[in-house]
């Protein structure tokens, strides 16, 4: 569909800027087969890939048995320590699961619902100041792109992340229209509320909040920095109720902040999730020969970082284009006034787009690729606003040039990323690049109706066949576990990082096949004796057994359906339980089983940590038994010595 309505000189760039009406049947009717579309692809196989990320479908599990363990996000029920997140982006799927009762499907059903709302409302923004067509074509490559396919029907707090981001830029462009404070102040609390989703990771869209309203709000300047700051008070206050009563909290009522070493969720913030995940000195613990040599995940830092082998097929098929469309669209805005909403929609846009990706390329500690859904929205606004801008100023040389070099080098990375995967529909690549001629010679020249819409038949099919094709692969294929992406590529196999070296020792081999693979991320499911043991008299006990690291934990207690205690939290390194504590509670009662894991979940310390306290103390004190291959500690029977 066409959208003539915005074609006359009064609707470019640089004339006056009319605001979308309501819109027609006809456009209800484009948007709802886009909604309904992309919920069927969303929905489809859904429970394929059963608790998908374990790690945060316990804290889910815990979520729908205890308002506390809602509130803090904890890893099990009786709030022994939380995940490593804030518990926003949990709430949605736990009410699901009290509602629906708790199943992969209703933790994953409101992952899907965030997925649709989130292209429903990049349709609403776009549509507003460049109608219909752009509104549907940014909706269309947000729901194609595939590692938004594999996001919004992932438990990972990065579906209500990106929602909450779109929201905050509909906010802060309704206020660049009319200047009014009660849409800065929204824009705030939804900025404020995605730090509850994903802490620090909001933060990337906020410069560019920030600098459209600052460049392009209503006058005067000083009351667009005064409402500024009104918005950052806003934001902090979206945000800090929750740190306030958190941090408040008293600590030994509470579960532990799992992730930091200090029981603070501000040091979580600012250290786990915060400067460590920028730089690469202290992600991998405190042995310093490991700072500044390391990095296992997405690849070195650097601007090839989106392009590589593991980043590139999730998010970077319209990256080359959206950097000419969005050059071109601002040009194309001329020397229109300082509050033009176009413009300022493209500033927006294209700033939070270059903020996201730089730092995603450039950042040197842990980057996993599954973080570019981030930037899916912007991409996708970038590339349904300029397409349909430079498109309908087709009459003009320079933009027909800049359409067809925006065509050619979609056409390039589609070549290059499809060409690394060429058991993967390997004849695609030669159809695209043959279709993309075609939309190349047909966007250089001014043509006819007929013509027109072959070249943008053309045009639409190769520049998101392959993107498609990789989403559909995404669709199909099952993924669990806390490091997946998109696309025709395994879910990739994590090293052993007991064995971590430097960047010139060889990277450290998989368990053996023979073996079963336990340990981050890697768990199996108890078999049924073990299982067995655990269920026995389950409700006499607070935890039905501890174990150390999360995803272990996290695996016994999804299939016991009791508590079981995450000793040193995700990465078995945080110092909760104490020996201590966990003495005191293994004197009350309160702990059934220890189970034993192999020491696979992190590099190498200086410091001897509390869960290895913990396993030396149970050894020394108590029988093992091994069951089906797992070595089990029962905690009420000690050993008899003397």
């Amino acid at each position: 569909m066409i959208d003539t309505a915005i074609t006359s000189p009064e609707a470019r760039p640089g004339g006056p800027q009319p605001i979308a009406g309501r819109a027609t049947r006809r456009e209800y009717a484009a948007l709802a087969v886009l909604l309904i579309g992309t919920a069927a692809a969303y929905l489809w196989r859904l429970t394929a890939s059963g608790w998908a990320n374990s790690f945060y479908a316990a804290a889910v599990q815990s979520g729908a048995r205890s308002w506390k363990a809602f509130f803090f996000g904890s890893s099990d029920w009786a709030n022994a320590i939380t995940v490593d997140k804030t518990p926003a982006s949990f709430w949605p799927m736990e009410l699901s699961a009290r509602l629906l009762g708790f199943s992969s499907f209703s933790m994953l059903l409101p992952q899907v619902l965030l997925g649709v709302a989130s292209v429903a409302l990049l349709w609403v923004i776009v549509r507003r100041y460049f109608g219909a067509s752009a509104g549907l074509l940014a909706g269309l490559v947000l729901a194609l792109t595939p590692v938004a396919a594999l996001m919004f029907r992932y438990n990972n707090p990065d579906a209500f992340l990106v929602f909450l981001m779109i929201a905050a830029v509909w906010a802060m462009l309704r206020a660049v229209e009319d200047g009014r404070w009660r849409w800065l102040l929204l824009c705030g609390v939804l900025v404020g509320f995605g730090f509850l989703a994903k802490q620090l990771q909001v933060m990337l869209v906020l410069p560019a909040l920030a600098a459209t309203y600052l460049f392009a709000g209503p006058p005067k300047l000083g009351k667009r920095i005064v409402q500024l700051v009104a918005a950052g008070a806003a934001m902090v206050a979206g945000a800090g109720w929750w740190v306030l009563v958190a941090q408040l909290w008293p600590a030994d009522d509470r579960p532990y902040f799992g992730g930091s070493q200090h029981n603070s969720i501000i040091e979580l913030t600012l250290g786990y999730n915060g400067l460590d995940r920028l730089s690469n000195n202290r992600s991998f613990g405190d042995n310093p020969e490991m700072k500044g040599k390391f990095n296992p995940f997405g690849g070195q830092a650097g601007l090839q970082r989106l392009f590589n082998e593991t980043v590139g097929g999730q998010i970077a098929w319209l990256i080359p284009a959206s950097l000419v469309l969005l050059a071109g669209a601002i040009l194309l805005c001329g020397r229109a006034p300082r509050t033009d909403r176009k413009r300022a929609a493209l500033l927006l846009f294209g700033g939070w787009g270059v903020v996201t990706a730089l730092v995603f390329s450039l950042m040197s500690g842990t980057f996993h690729e599954y973080y570019t859904v981030a930037l899916a929205p912007a991409l996708a606004g970038v590339v349904g606003i300029g397409s349909v801008v430079l498109w309908r100023e087709r009459d003009r040389g320079w933009v027909r040039g800049a359409l067809a070099l925006s065509m050619a080098l979609t056409a390039l990375t589609a070549w290059v990323l499809l060409s690394r995967t060429t058991d993967f529909v390997p004849w695609l690549r030669w159809v695209i690049v043959g279709v993309a001629v075609v939309a190349v010679l047909g966007l250089l020249v001014r043509t006819g109706r007929t013509l027109t819409i072959v070249t943008l038949s053309a045009a639409l099919f190769a520049g998101l066949a392959a993107p498609a094709a990789y989403a559909v692969e995404t669709l199909r294929l099952p993924h669990t576990g806390g490091i997946v992406r998109g696309g025709p590529h395994p879910d990739p196999v994590f090293p052993n990082f007991g064995n971590a070296g430097g960047a010139d020792e060889p990277e450290a081999e998989a368990p053996a096949a023979k073996e079963p693979a336990r340990g981050f991320p890697f768990t199996t499911a108890p078999t049924d004796k073990v299982l067995a043991l655990l269920e026995s008299n389950g409700n006499a006990y607070t935890w039905v057994a501890a174990t150390i690291g999360s995803s272990d934990a996290a695996t016994y207690q999804l299939a016991a359906d009791f508590p079981v205690m995450a000793v040193g939290g995700f990465s078995g390194g945080d110092p909760a339980p104490t020996l201590e504590k966990f003495q005191q509670d293994v004197a009350e009662s309160r702990i059934h089983y220890y189970i034993a894991t192999e020491e696979r979940h992190g590099p190498p310390q200086r410091q001897v940590s509390e869960g290895s306290k913990i396993t030396g103390w149970v050894k020394d004190h108590y029988t093992a038994t091994t069951v089906d291959g797992v070595i089990m500690y029962d905690l009420t029977v000690p050993r008899v010595t003397g």
